[in-house]
């Protein structure tokens, strides 16, 4: 979905840590607004988003506690009031979660094993849910249905559309229409090791890394979730949208009848569409304007080509490669830095001394040759010295190579950046923790058992009041449930790892909870961590006479960064429910609802990819589109032997490998440098350059697949610059509308085209001028490597 689809999590967190460079729309004002009264903190004009979002603040005293404990810009969206009466958990929210759940989390794990795609957008599910609630509210029948078993019945059509319900529906899908780390391994297990786990271990193991996360989210909750200081500016932009909803459901206007039809419109028509770039016409994916000039000239196709070179110039009129127009500069600027200068660098200026791989992410030999990495490992899991030996050390392309220093950059760079732009907020919020620890009332809502709990009293706690909180036990059985099910799969010896580097990776998940929340919370950044995990799990491995096989790295960093995704995942939705009045217990089973559905749809779809398209995974074929290339299962193969069979320590004193440490020293140091330039010249507006952001774009690799980037540097600007400028009014009543409708009619051509020509028999479009065989974009002379 946008906030969380995955080809990897990691991957995703990196398209979307464009978002924190500025405040999300719905808080800002237009320039010409904030002109007018930059110098009058206390203004009370309404944003301009009020137009669309039913705001009852200025009802109420800004002066009164309950309301100003609440930051401006969520009195601005959020309602101050609720009504308890509303339906939650009906037949109708129990239909429609598996209506969007079982497509999104099959999508989302299709999506995984492509190069580039579009995310199964919770927005799409947010606004078409909407309207097919209010169709089952007109349709369904009224009469009671009784539960067999048990002297229960229930409605199927309880009156209606309640907005709750329509909450609920978008939070199920936001945790089960999703993708699952753990799909990684079990992949390449069988892809490279052609060893097959057990299907019942792996969805169970599956689940449960899902619901550590989940369990997690505990730790941080009585920090980051009620505490009104914390804007969670996803959570925020989702529950605009929820409130305009609701309004326009209740008093429908002319202008809500024209955003429906104009969203089944761009469905149907980007539906269509999508055809021809994924399937007919695959030369609209990358249009490489320089390859039509000189086809057969090397230099001048590297530098256009956008699958395989530099994508300079490069245009994308498919929606996978520009879906993210929003990534903001920041992002771009790293693309342009990877791309338009190290890349060629590299190619003709001898930049890092190896000119062989340099568009590929998989280990090679000295030669350049494909590493037979598969021979370093034993029967028994363990590392074959004598294959090494015989091949020699493992060499990196160059553009791996920095992506990797980027990696760990980032890393570093994200706590750096805490510790110089965060601590006066860090130590704010641990003063008002204390004072309300100091005086306790009653816990979080005044239902909490726990005497030491702070009590939280703005008006949206002393709302949530009115339902019963979730409690503590309920987190702890969710977590016994996924550890005594992943530890029972551990040591059975199904997962690749010792069983104490499972206890190992919780510590690390469990630790990274609260600061890394913290992070997310105050400006929508999600850290990406797996590279750091797998390094750690190799550090911890290295020595070991047994559980040597590259597939434990990603298992481990499967685990460990799980427990901080879906941690993260749940306090966002949390926060939509707190937003939104929507009882607590309804939101966590909503959630853990989610995921018990999507995991097992996970599966399967993994199986079907492994299924037909293992050739392409593996590179034994190569995908004349560059779409089925596995790109994340390559370089989690890669990352496995290096970390696991070789080790960090060997790894890092090999020459091609002894700059990466220094890639964290760079990471802490260039905040502080950013920080004392901000304290120098504070107009000059330092602080928006987000090292972690810059570094995180520097560490994706482009070898497969450029094209799109300058695509979406182009349609963001005209979409999140000009048109959010100079055209707001439109802006505001189109731009979530159609956002959602360009990623569902791609998703929904995705789901066609698998149900038309890949189901059953496996049907390829002939090969014409637009979708050549053998080049699609016409770059004939461009190099392998």
């Amino acid at each position: 979905m946008a906030s969380r689809t995955s080809g990897t999590a990691e991957t995703e967190a990196k398209f979307t840590s464009g978002l924190p460079a500025v405040e999300p729309p719905i808080n800002r004002r237009p320039a010409a607004s904030q002109a007018t009264d930059k110098d009058n903190v206390l203004n009370t004009e309404k944003l301009p988003v009020d137009e669309a979002v039913e705001v009852d603040a200025d009802l109420e005293d800004e002066n009164d506690p309950e309301i100003s404990q609440i930051p401006a810009e969520v009195r601005r969206v959020v309602s101050l009031h609720d009504d308890t009466t509303l339906p939650t958990l009906t037949f109708r929210y129990f239909l429609l979660s598996i209506i969007f759940v079982v497509p999104g989390a099959f999508l989302t794990s299709m999506n995984s094993f492509r190069t580039t795609y579009a995310p199964y957008s919770v927005f799409f599910v947010q606004i078409a849910s909407n309207y097919v609630g209010l169709w089952l509210a007109r349709v369904l029948p009224t009469r009671q249905v009784r539960i067999p078993l048990i002297n229960r019945t229930f409605s199927l059509n309880p009156g209606p559309w309640s907005i709750k319900e329509h909450v609920l529906v978008t939070i199920t899908a936001a945790s089960g229409a999703t993708g699952n780390l753990a799909t990684t391994p079990i992949a390449l297990s069988d892809l490279y090791f052609n060893r097959r786990i057990n299907p019942a271990a792996a969805i169970f193991f599956m689940w449960s890394i899902d619901a550590t996360g989940y369990a997690f989210a505990a730790i941080a909750r009585q920090v980051l979730l009620y505490e009104p200081a914390y804007p969670w500016f996803q959570a925020l932009c989702q529950t605009a949208l929820f409130e305009t909803q609701s309004k326009q459901n209740r008093n429908p206007t002319p202008t809500a009848r024209k955003q429906i039809r104009v969203f089944w419109w761009v469905l149907l028509g980007v539906t269509l569409w999508q055809f021809l770039p994924e399937y007919a016409f695959t030369m609209l994916n990358s249009m490489a304007f320089l390859c039509w000039v000189a086809p057969h000239n090397p230099i001048a196709n590297f530098i256009g080509s956008g699958l395989g070179g530099m994508g300079f110039l490069n245009l994308s009129f498919d929606w996978a490669n520009i879906s993210n127009y929003n990534a903001g500069v920041v992002l771009f600027m790293s693309f342009v830095l990877s791309c338009w200068v190290l890349l060629p660098a590299a190619k003709w200026g001898g930049l890092g001394g190896y000119p062989y791989c340099l568009m590929t992410n998989r280990a090679c030999t000295a030669d350049g040759s494909e590493y037979p990495v598969t021979d370093l490992v034993t029967p028994q899991n363990t590392f074959n010295q004598t294959a090494y030996e015989e091949n020699g050390p493992i060499h990196l392309g160059v553009h791996y190579l920095w992506s990797i220093f980027f990696d760990y950059a980032s890393y570093f760079s994200a706590y750096s950046w805490i510790a110089f732009f965060g601590a006066s907020q860090i130590r704010t919020g641990y003063r008002k923790f204390r004072a309300r620890r100091n005086n306790p009332g009653h816990g979080i809502n005044h239902q909490c058992t726990f005497y030491y709990l702070p009590s939280y009293t703005d008006r949206l706690n002393v709302l949530m009041r009115s339902y019963k909180e979730v409690p503590l036990w309920w987190y702890v059985a969710l977590f016994a449930a996924a550890f005594v099910a992943t530890m029972s799969i551990v040591g059975l010896d199904e997962m690749y790892i010792p069983w104490w580097t499972y206890l190992v990776a919780l510590g690390t998940g469990a630790a990274v909870v609260v600061p890394l929340g913290w992070l997310y919370a105050i400006s929508n950044f999600q850290l990406p961590i797996g590279t750091f995990n797998e390094l750690l799990y190799g550090t911890m491995v290295q020595n070991l006479g047994s559980n040597r096989s590259p597939v434990g790295a990603s298992v481990y960093g499967s685990i460990a960064g799980d427990a901080w995704y879906r941690a993260q995942y749940m306090l966002q939705d949390q926060k939509i429910g707190h937003y939104m009045h929507v009882p607590q217990r309804a939101v966590f089973f909503s959630q853990v609802f989610g995921i018990t559905m999507g995991v097992p749809i996970n599966y399967a779809a993994m199986r079907w990819i492994i299924d037909s398209k293992r050739d392409y995974l593996t590179g034994v074929v190569d995908d004349p589109a560059n779409i089925w290339t596995g790109q994340d299962l390559t370089s989690s193969l890669t990352m496995g032997v290096q970390y696991v069979l070789i080790g960090p320590t060997r790894l890092f004193q090999e020459q091609q490998f002894k700059p990466l440490p220094y890639a964290f020293l760079v990471g802490a140091a260039c905040p502080a440098v950013i920080y004392l330039l901000h304290r120098l010249f504070p107009r000059a507006k330092f602080h928006l350059w987000n090292t972690t952001i810059f570094f995180s774009g520097g560490s994706i690799f482009y070898g497969n697949v450029s094209t799109g980037y300058f695509s979406r540097f182009v349609g963001g600007f005209v979409v999140m610059y000009w048109a959010y400028r100079y055209r707001y009014q439109l802006w505001a009543k189109y731009n979530f509308i159609l956002a959602a409708a360009f990623d569902a009619g791609f998703n929904l051509n995705m789901l066609l085209i698998f149900l038309i020509f890949g189901s059953a028999k496996v049907i390829g479009m002939p090969n014409w001028w637009g979708n050549d065989a053998a080049s699609v974009e016409k770059c004939y002379a461009l190099d392998d490597d």
